[in-house]
């Protein structure tokens, strides 16, 4: 895998995801520690801060899923508050950057600028959102506006809601607030903070009371994977949570969202993407992949099989033998009510043929059900030896198939620490990975510039 010749290596990004209970992690783990308890927290982001990391990322569901009626058994019960969790590691921290997955949908841009700005000023310029919308009316039973949105619109609003947040945090240019020396009060500009948003999805208008924060405004992430999320991306965002993770997938995503930058009056190493990606390491390979098997098998237990059977299924399959085959009937088609909240629901625009599908390689392969389920389920992206599991992602780097990975580990909070102690060395001695920090803010660590300043009504050139 040598680097074509002429081709400056690139600098690799890594960060960290701390998982939700999912087929992600391994709860049944003696390993496994509380998703509640702030200690978990505090390891984890110290752990990825050792390893010189550019972030840890937190994601958040605004309900608990539901399946059958009941909350869905791969839940967090009474997991913390995202804002609540990333402003107490910044005490705790130095370097590593913050991000936290907020709802553009169902909240306010004053209320989650105001955090976010917060945020960015506590941690001395650390904050990053990744701003994602809610397609489901469940979720919105919480709040006064809930409902369903369509795709158009819950991107329309995500643009507008996006929009107004930097209206808002370009409301302060940085310099309004002196101190007089006499009296010790601080003086301000009068028009410090104003600002105005009239659109056909927010009416406000006022002053926004929190000054401009280190990094003028956080460092925005995009997830959605629709051509809309592309464009939304290519047009807003400074980094992509992806999940092409292969090589061929990779490179053709890296290429289509990279090409659109352009039209946007922005240039390649302006937007980062970044997919997901576990990991499992073993002394050598063959070690490697017989413990990926055992991870596999405890992510997707039997009772986990039939709950993402169900999924697809829209149907009661409680009494399905995850070791059998699979069902002979065809998925309901239309809502699905089995399966309630956006985290635990997976969309299907065809279940019948992803049925068929399903069915086909089960035929093939001669697998149960449960085999199925965790062959269309994997998640398991670098598999091997610390010099293997090295070589594969500065491989996939330098290909131009992502600009580095979100690693995910499987044993929460403790599981990144072998990939901190065993493969971070080795990317460094290929001297494609920081062996310090050289900036302070997360835009530092991300190679991106100050953010320009929005136009239009209440922002200020």
């Amino acid at each position: 895998m040598s680097q074509p010749a002429g081709k400056p290596l690139k600098d690799i990004h890594l960060a960290a995801h701390f998982p939700g209970v999912n087929n992600t992690t391994v709860w049944s783990d003696p390993a496994s520690g509380s998703h509640i308890d702030f200690g978990s927290f505090v390891h984890f982001a110290r752990t990825a801060e050792r390893g010189r990391f550019d972030f840890m990322f937190l994601a958040e569901g605004l309900r608990l899923r539901e399946q059958n009626g009941l909350i869905y058994d791969l839940d967090v019960v009474g997991r913390p508050d995202t804002f609540t969790v990333l402003a107490a590691l910044a005490a705790v921290t130095e370097r590593l950057g913050l991000t936290g997955t907020i709802n553009s949908t169902f909240n306010e841009p004053y209320e989650v600028a105001r955090q976010f700005a917060s945020l960015d000023h506590l941690s001395g310029g650390r904050a990053a959102w990744n701003v994602v919308t809610s397609w489901d009316a469940f979720t919105g039973e919480n709040f006064r506006r809930g409902g369903f949105l369509a795709e158009d619109e819950r991107y329309e609003r995500a643009e507008s809601f996006l929009r107004a947040a930097h209206t808002l945090f370009d409301s302060w240019r940085g310099d309004e607030i002196v101190a007089d020396k006499d009296t010790g009060r601080f003086l301000s500009d009068p028009s410090a903070g104003e600002f105005a948003v009239h659109d056909p999805h927010f009416d406000i208008s006022g002053r926004f009371n929190v000054p401009r924060s280190p990094q003028g405004r956080p460092v925005i992430f995009q997830a959605g994977d629709s051509d809309r999320g592309r464009e939304f991306a290519a047009a807003e965002a400074d980094a992509i949570f992806s999940r092409h993770g292969t090589l061929a997938e990779g490179q053709e995503f890296y290429r289509d969202v990279k090409a659109r930058l352009a039209r946007y009056g922005r240039r390649s190493d302006q937007l980062l993407i970044l997919p997901a990606a576990t990991f499992v390491l073993g002394d050598t390979d063959a070690e490697a992949a017989d413990l990926a098997h055992e991870v596999r098998l405890a992510q997707v237990s039997p009772q986990t099989a039939i709950k993402f059977l169900e999924q697809l299924w829209n149907r009661d399959l409680s009494d399905h033998d995850p070791d059998g085959p699979l069902p002979s009937v065809d998925p309901i088609v239309g809502e699905n009510t089995i399966a309630r909240g956006r985290a635990s629901v997976r969309m299907h625009r065809d279940p019948v043929a992803v049925a068929n599908e399903w069915r086909a390689r089960a035929e093939a392969d001669d697998l149960t059900t449960r085999e199925v389920i965790i062959e269309v389920t994997g998640r398991q992206n670098f598999i091997g030896s610390p010099n293997t599991v090295a070589e594969e992602i500065n491989h996939l780097v330098q290909a131009d198939a992502s600009d580095g990975f979100i690693l995910v580990p499987h044993v929460t909070p403790g599981g990144l620490d072998p990939f901190v102690d065993q493969v971070v060395p080795l990317l460094q001695e290929r001297g494609v990975f920081r062996t310090e920090y050289s900036g302070v803010t997360l835009r530092d660590h991300l190679g991106l510039g100050a953010p320009a300043r929005a136009s239009g009504t209440g922002a200020r050139a």
